[in-house]
């Protein structure tokens, strides 16, 4: 396969890839202002480095008029350079990087995946928090001891430990 023949491959498949993300659904678990602006940034990039591969990189380059070179230059001077430029040889790409990486970006994967379900159980769980915490705030000026410690036995049972102590905290 042609040097050429490889950047169109790479170039329809990172057309492929490109319509493969979800760009929008990506967005949606964004909840920081600066986050919104990295993957602005990283969506604008992807997107002109995708349109740099299928326009600059995926077209064949226009063949080399050697006759019009002869007429102007001479034919020996070109003969020379079309020799040159015949035995060239552009060698293959041989990708070494993937398979070292991979592994690893699997892994990490992994992890995002789990610390994503982690940061969700937590984010339900400061919400519930948020919510008693609203209540509380609407209740506490007529709730009486009694009423707060049924919601907070384990802060009951601290001060009864302390009174039955003996400990007045000074």
């Amino acid at each position: 396969m042609s040097g050429s023949g490889v950047v169109k491959k790479v170039a329809g498949a990172a057309a492929k890839a490109g319509k493969a993300i979800d760009w929008d659904g990506l967005a949606k678990m964004l909840v920081s202002e600066e986050a919104r602006k990295e993957f602005a940034n990283l969506r604008r990039t992807f997107e002109d480095v995708n349109h740099q591969l299928q326009t600059k990189f995926s077209q064949e380059p226009q063949p080399i008029d050697w006759e019009y070179y002869r007429k102007g230059i001479g034919s020996k001077v070109v003969d020379m350079y079309k020799e040159a430029y015949e035995s060239i040889e552009i060698p293959k790409y041989v990708d070494t990087v993937t398979p070292q990486y991979k592994p690893k970006f699997d892994a990490l994967l992994v992890e995002m995946k789990e610390a994503e379900k982690a940061s969700l159980k937590e984010s339900e769980r400061i919400e519930e928090e948020i919510a008693e915490m609203k209540e509380m705030k609407k209740k506490i000026s007529t709730m009486t001891a009694d009423e707060y410690f049924a919601k907070h036995p384990e802060l009951k049972q601290k001060f009864d430990d302390e009174i039955r102590n003996d400990y007045w905290g000074y």
